[in-house]
């Protein structure tokens, strides 16, 4: 309702793509556990991180039990290849699942299946508040929902691309996982969001469009009061192989390759962000990514300023020109820059006069207008005179604000074309080489 949505646009590709390589690796870790062990949900047996519940699931792996799961992921694996290539419309995930289920019945082995279903779901109810617990709730929802709206976004928009759907609406996204959450805590469930896993499987098994999300869950309810039963008696190792199957599809070659080979900063980017990921958190892994991504765009704006001291070149040259520099300013002038602009115009040499050339100077912030304050400040404390030729109407105020404009010597000291500041600038330098230069007492 906030129109938050739109947040999620400012976020690099390289960033997405390293959120995306990290989630797959993630998912694809995740099936380790299921596939070394009959009993891989043990509590406390395994670390909340993948990548080390992965490596203590392979130390402590079964080898005749990895075998059988191994053959398990083989046949998912080949029905999920070949399938499509018979006729696009064919699941071969569906059909690897039972293929593996009818097998795991009719060949009895160790294989862990995926066991009781709940055949019912909880009666509606709300949920009781104490108002006085409302203080400490809130904080903590609010950090909930912040994250939930993150990670559904990312999810959203790292699907959209998987599936080349186009655009998609993220604020209408985010209003639509809050009445899915609301709705949920009716049931006693927890706030849910939009999770790339499931959303990849669907992707690649076919879905297109948003009714894909309405038939699973009506799938899911059949489940639950119709076929839990048969549902419980598939093996982990088949939805294992779906999974495996469903990260490598994740990672794009192609992709990997244009960002690594594009430029230093984006295959750092891209590669710490899918390090993250993978050994810490979603959420902390994008926003590190996001903010190297600003500290890189920063740095490649304080470049794009342009400050050059140029002599004069004038179609009627003067002797009296080699006492003055233009400077001229290109691009935009803020904070990044402000540092490099005031060394290089503070280095003019013993010149007279010094004219500022402001026309192509494009976007400005209070520290940018400060920083040319400063150097009009200072160049006039040297005896420079500052002439100001071209300021912007868009530039004016903040200008006057700053005091850029209080600091010049004369309020005359603004010209609107170069002619007229270098004509006066001339005068300035005629007047000072006139003056003679101050007495000083023999002997002092």
């Amino acid at each position: 309702l906030l129109r938050l949505g739109k947040v999620v646009s400012i976020i690099p590709w390289p960033v997405i793509e390293g959120f995306t390589l990290g989630i797959a690796c993630i998912i694809f870790m995740q099936q380790i556990p299921l596939i070394t062990s009959a009993d891989p949900a043990a509590p406390g047996e395994h670390s909340s991180n993948a990548l080390v519940a992965a490596a203590q699931s392979l130390l402590a792996a079964d080898p005749a039990y990895l075998l059988w799961a191994l053959g398990a992921v083989a046949i998912v694996a080949a029905c999920m290849v070949i399938a499509p290539r018979i006729h696009p419309s064919i699941p071969g995930s569906l059909i690897g699942i039972a293929v593996v289920a009818l097998l795991a019945v009719l060949i009895p082995g160790p294989l862990a299946t995926i066991g009781a279903i709940p055949a019912s779901l909880p009666a509606p109810s709300l949920p009781h508040i104490d108002p006085e617990l409302l203080g400490v709730l809130l904080p903590a929802a609010a950090t909930v929902a912040a994250l939930a709206a993150i990670e559904s976004l990312l999810s959203a928009r790292v699907a959209g691309s998987m599936a080349d759907t186009g655009a998609f609406d993220p604020d209408r996204e985010l209003v639509g996982q809050g009445i899915a959450s609301v709705g949920a805590s009716l049931f006693g469930g927890m706030p849910a969001t939009g999770a790339i896993a499931r959303t990849s499987v669907s992707i690649r098994a076919g879905a297109r469009t948003r009714a894909a999300s309405i038939v699973h869950t009506l799938v899911l309810l059949a489940v639950v009061y119709v076929a839990a039963g048969p549902v419980g008696m598939i093996p982990l190792a088949a939805l294992a192989g779906v999974l495996f199957m469903t990260a490598i599809r994740m990672v794009r070659l192609a992709t990997v390759r244009a960002i690594m080979t594009s430029t230093r900063s984006d295959a750092w980017i891209f590669a710490i962000t899918a390090l993250i990921t993978v050994s810490f958190d979603l959420i902390v892994a994008v926003l590190i990514g996001v903010t190297l991504a600003a500290v890189v765009a920063l740095r490649a704006a304080s470049r794009s300023t342009g400050v050059t001291l140029e002599p004069i070149r004038a179609e009627q040259p003067s002797e009296l020109d080699s006492s003055i520099v233009a400077v001229r300013f290109q691009g935009p002038l803020f904070f990044v820059s402000s540092e490099r602009v005031f060394e290089t115009v503070m280095g003019v040499g013993e010149v007279t006069v010094v004219i500022l050339r402001l026309a192509r100077l494009e976007r400005v912030d209070a520290s940018g207008a400060q920083v040319l304050a400063e150097i009009v400040r200072g160049l006039e404390r040297r005896g420079i005179t500052v002439l100001i030729k071209g300021v912007q109407d868009s530039h004016s105020s903040l200008f006057r604000q700053v005091g850029v404009l209080a600091a010049l010597r004369h309020h005359k000291h603004l010209f609107v074309d170069f002619d007229s500041a270098l004509e006066h600038a001339r005068s300035h330098v005629e007047r000072a080489r006139a003056t003679p230069p101050p007495r000083t007492d023999a002997g002092s």
